[in-house]
């Protein structure tokens, strides 16, 4: 079963065959460190993580780069409202960064190289375009990419080399989607830099944006790699101009995959501090979201599909978890039965769930039709458990399965669970007592009395289970 991507440059699907066989390098784009990501920031990560996660599925080894921002116009204008150096600003944002990806399960990256520590690479990128006359340098010692020497301006996005024409320089790392302009590889030292510049030889500047991660990633993957992914939004100007920088310096073509994943929104509405409906992850954990309900909901729509964010998603999401749960602690129970292993039916069912989840994860990591084999799976199963028709050596199968199937979806494992406190346990003890007694007054009142202390006793055939009350 062949990996199938959606390649951006393209615009269609196609196989994906790695440059170097059983390897796979991944560029992902990472944050900009002067404030917190919002969820849009996660829903692309998340999608990276399954990008990542499906490639070591179908066995790739993958060499992953992030890079972290910290140095932009962002970053120098923020440092310097709080009157604080660069490095300790940013550095307060790295750190809320690396702690929210392990809240929402995000498998590290081999590396996180941050651009301030790469600034001899960048001046040696710089270097080679101009020694190649695709870049010119100013009055004032910053340096610009020519986009009218470089005829290729424009593959990805699709814009008319014929009717493409400069608007002029742009030296904000930012500018407006509508134009089409000579960036800066090179911004000359400015007052409102401060001590935010480093020496080359077109004098004291810094660089531009777009250069940072031509030079990162090649720094550590070479001329030319496997993919690189980011938002619809970085497609035009980030990733265009990466592309024109990049394969002017080499001559080699620099990316051979680009994945790009669809926009957020928020109930419907573009997400917007307006509207207050811009949240951070910080906000929805405040709102007793856990992350990996978080992760479920970012992860349950076809990275391509525009997202809409909701809070009844959020609860469905942990109505879904809940499900998948009490299929794992059923599976687990029936452990020390001993039935015959010889159920066709389970075979049937199990080959099943296995083809159609890596058919979903082939055809352009369709998260959506995974999921669903994992729960026609869970259907499927749970009738054969109802019917006690189950072995222990199946229900190892089915939990070493499920396993699999986290590798990818980072959702199935469940979180730690807060101990139950023994006074709990007794109360419950006493409850389940007095139902044997038919004492269901008391049984109601300590149930009741559960409640009010914030947990739950739900009655199933196996016994009653306590839950946690959020």
């Amino acid at each position: 079963m062949d990996l199938q991507f959606y390649n951006s440059l393209s615009r269609r699907k196609e196989k994906f065959i790695p440059l170097n066989p059983g390897q796979a390098g991944l560029y992902t784009c990472g944050p900009t460190v002067y404030n917190y990501p919002h969820i849009g920031n996660y829903r692309a990560y998340i999608f990276e993580d399954i990008l990542r996660r499906t490639l070591k599925y179908f066995g790739l080894r993958v060499n992953q780069v992030m890079n972290l921002t910290d140095v932009d116009d962002k970053t120098i204008r923020d440092a310097a409202k709080e009157g604080l150096p660069l490095n300790q600003f940013t550095q307060r944002y790295k750190d809320a960064f690396f702690a929210d990806l392990k809240t929402l399960r995000i498998e590290p990256a081999e590396h996180y190289p941050a651009a301030t520590e790469h600034i001899p690479e960048m001046i040696d990128l710089v270097r080679k375009l101009l020694e190649r006359k695709v870049a010119y340098q100013t009055e004032d010692g910053s340096v610009y990419f020519s986009i009218s020497r470089y005829p290729k301006y424009g593959c990805l996005v699709n814009l008319d080399p014929q009717q493409l024409r400069s608007s002029g320089r742009v030296n904000h790392d930012e500018y407006d989607k509508e134009s089409v302009s000579d960036f800066a590889l090179w911004k000359a030292r400015e007052p409102e830099d401060g001590d935010v510049w480093w020496d080359s030889p077109w004098g004291p500047g810094r660089p531009g944006w777009h250069l940072e991660c031509s030079a990162m990633s090649m720094k550590y993957l070479g001329e030319s790699f496997d993919i690189h992914t980011g938002g619809v939004d970085n497609m035009f100007p980030h990733h265009e101009d990466e592309i024109a920088q990049s394969e002017a310096a080499t001559g080699r073509q620099f990316v051979r995959y680009w994945l790009h994943c669809a926009h957020l929104i928020v109930e419907g509405k573009k997400m917007s501090k307006s509207l207050g409906n811009f949240f951070t992850l910080r906000d929805l954990l405040d709102k007793n979201f856990s992350g990996r309900e978080l992760r479920y909901v970012l992860l349950g729509t076809h990275y391509r599909q525009p997202l809409n964010f909701t809070f009844q998603g959020c609860r469905d999401a942990k109505a879904a978890l809940e499900r998948i749960d009490d299929f794992t602690e059923r599976l687990r129970r029936c452990q020390d039965k001993s039935l015959e292993d010889n159920n066709q039916q389970f075979k049937s069912v199990i080959e099943r769930a296995e083809s159609d989840f890596r058919s979903a994860l082939a055809d352009d990591l369709n998260t959506a039709e995974a999921l669903a084999a994992l729960f026609n799976m869970i259907r499927d199963v749970n009738r054969l458990l109802d019917q006690n028709n189950i072995s222990s050596q199946q229900s190892n199968k089915l939990l070493h399965l499920l396993s699999q199937f986290d590798s990818v979806l980072g959702v199935i494992e469940p979180d730690k669970k807060e101990p139950v406190p023994p006074e709990i346990e007794r109360m419950a003890r006493e409850r389940q007592e007095a139902r044997k007694q038919k004492d269901f007054a008391r049984a109601d009142s300590l149930r009741d009395q559960l409640t009010e202390l914030g947990w739950m006793v739900e009655d199933t055939p196996e016994g009653p289970k306590l839950k946690r009350l959020v």
